[in-house]
């Protein structure tokens, strides 16, 4: 299951290098206009199995001014 998701981000990945190559070549406005929303398409698909290939969140704890020795 992990290496199928890794896969698809990989997949996802490519792609969105590849519509961001293709902005910058000319193209009319109904292509850029498809380009753009296909990029948006797969920056979302990647946001979204990337969330949940990987939950773990990992913050910082939280330090006082003290802690860190910094006077106030």
């Amino acid at each position: 299951m992990l290496d199928e998701n890794l896969a698809r981000i990989r997949a996802h990945r490519n792609n969105i290098h590849r519509y961001r190559r293709l902005l910058k070549t000319r193209l009319s406005q109904l292509e850029r206009n498809f380009v753009e929303r296909r990029l948006a398409e797969e920056k979302s698909a990647l946001d979204a199995l990337t969330a949940a290939t990987f939950p773990v969140g990992f913050r910082a704890p939280a330090v006082s001014a003290e802690a860190m020795g910094v006077a106030r």
